[in-house]
């Protein structure tokens, strides 16, 4: 990672524009998708120092867990359920400053306090999706979900 996002300088707007060309430099050459989701959420993570960053894959009718950085999380998530189910049910990005105010939020976590979650589609239909933690509330802002947005679809090509 560059410097300077490891220093934590410069506006998120300005790191996601560094680190968005850095992951599909790391993930060139790279085929297998485990691998490049699990270094993916690390650098998310060692980026912006977020609580918890990773991914939950469609599997059959599940959302399962897949390559994360941080604590233990859920193993499985049906779909319709808190805010990465939602996400996968209804095919967009979820932004949640306060996950106490999220109807059905599933705590895997009391630290975490904010939420962002974003699908990956492939050909119309989810089949993973990122979810983003974060041990204060309110971290997230559009600006994240725009950029988050943008690597989805960069990541779409993984499946």
């Amino acid at each position: 990672m560059a410097e300077t996002l490891l220093l934590g300088k410069g506006s998120r707007a300005e790191k996601y524009k560094v680190l968005l060309p850095q992951i599909e430099s790391l993930m060139e050459g790279e085929t297998d998708c485990v691998a490049n989701l699990a270094n993916v959420a690390a650098a998310i993570r060692q980026t912006f120092d977020f609580f918890w960053v990773g991914f939950y894959l469609v599997k059959a009718d599940m959302l399962v867990l897949g390559p994360f950085q941080g604590d233990i999380a859920c193993t499985r998530i049906q779909k319709g359920q808190g805010v990465c189910g939602t996400a996968w049910e209804k095919k967009r990005s979820i932004l949640v400053p306060d996950v106490e105010e999220f109807e059905g939020h599933i705590a895997c976590s009391s630290l975490s306090q904010s939420e962002l979650v974003v699908p990956i589609l492939k050909k119309g239909k989810v089949v993973a999706v990122l979810d983003i933690d974060s041990a204060s509330k309110d971290d997230f802002t559009k600006t994240d979900q725009q950029y988050l947005e943008k690597l989805a679809l960069i990541l779409e090509d993984l499946f």
